[in-house]
């Protein structure tokens, strides 16, 4: 029985080290924050996910017209899936997915370090500083630091 107890530990104090290893991966990424997809009518996505998924409208920006221009809807406290109203370019379907980063600038001067053809940073209307990666597989990588006064991380914040 002590062997097996052993046995367990060594598992578990592998697998706890693998895991803090993998995450030490000096590119400053936190986490996976968000998918990007492009719907037909934003109001019907957003009552379609409320609804049927139970996902809670963490904000919205609206265009000059005071329509959506994009809405987060939130998953969990630090997952999202971000609306936005489909177009020619974007048509429906995926866009994009966002990866928190702790500082974008940094994420940025390591990622075309490594060859990758990256955006300057911005702040967006939401807040956040963004950049993004050009990815050759499915297009488009949005680099996202979330700082205080952006309403990503007051959604997070107020995840009850």
């Amino acid at each position: 029985m002590r062997g097996v107890m052993l046995f367990v530990a060594g598992l578990f104090a592998g697998w706890a080290i693998q895991v803090m290893m993998a995450q030490n991966t000096n590119s400053g990424v936190v986490m996976m924050n968000h998918v990007g997809i492009s719907v037909p009518n934003v109001d019907e996505a957003v009552t379609y996910y409320a609804q049927k998924m139970g996902y809670r409208e963490a904000f919205r920006v609206n265009d000059q017209k005071g329509q959506p221009r994009l809405v987060y809807m939130q998953i969990s406290k630090n997952t999202f899936l971000e609306l936005n109203p489909a177009t020619a370019e974007p048509p429906a379907g995926f866009t994009h997915y966002g990866l928190q980063v702790e500082n974008a600038a940094q994420a940025v001067a390591r990622f075309r370090k490594s060859g990758l053809t990256v955006s300057d940073t911005n702040t967006s209307d939401t807040k956040a500083i963004l950049a993004n990666i050009t990815d050759p597989y499915m297009g488009r990588i949005e680099l996202t630091e979330l700082p205080p006064e952006s309403l990503h991380y007051k959604a997070i914040q107020n995840w009850k």
